[in-house]
Order: C-alpha cells, then structure tokens, then sequence
C-alpha cells in the first residue's frame, strides 16, 4: 500500500506561527482515514474522516486552502473531491455581481 501525505498540507518553510495547519484537528489522526478509496457520501471511512473535519476549528481555513489549491483527492473541510469540484464549478459559473451598481 503506499503511503499518502498527511492531509494538513507541509510547504517548504515552516509555517507561520498562526497558520491553521498546526491547529488542525487531522494533525494526530491516521492519514489514510482522509484518503477513502471510495468517496461516496455512504461510505464509513467518508463518515469518520467527516467527524473529525466537524470538530475542527479550521474547517472553513482547510475547505479553502483545498478550493484554493484545487485538491483533487481525499476528504479536505468535511468535503469530498466531488463536492470540491462542484463548489468550484458553482463559483465559475457564478456572475460577477458589482458593488454599487445596477
């Protein structure tokens, strides 16, 4: 079996010291669990990586660094690659609405 990256993201410098990173609550749980070979929302493993995103503080911080990044694998702020794909779908399709102005 390979192995997979832990899900809170590593950059070549070390963090600042409030990066959300380091409060992630992932930190100290099986990197796997985040990487289920199935990511239908019936899945267990989906379930249980979801729970531990849920009590995470940096959920919405996690969400987008992954929306940002384009992550394409695993589960990242309690969504899959699927539903990533569709929030930035949504988000490109969405018009451009212009403050101000009718």
């Amino acid at each position: 079996m390979r192995s997979r990256p832990h899900p809170a993201p590593r950059s070549a410098e070390p963090p600042a010291p409030q990066d959300w990173r380091q409060e992630a609550a992932c930190l100290g749980e099986d990197p796997e669990l985040f990487f289920p070979l199935n990511e239908r929302e019936t899945d267990p493993q989906v379930a249980r990586a979801r729970a531990v995103c849920r009590r995470c503080h940096v959920l919405l911080a996690c969400r987008a660094w992954a929306l940002e990044q384009g992550e394409d694998a695993g589960i990242w702020g309690a969504t899959t690659a699927t539903q990533r794909r569709a929030i930035r779908r949504a988000l490109c399709d969405a018009p451009v609405r212009r403050v101000g102005r009718p």
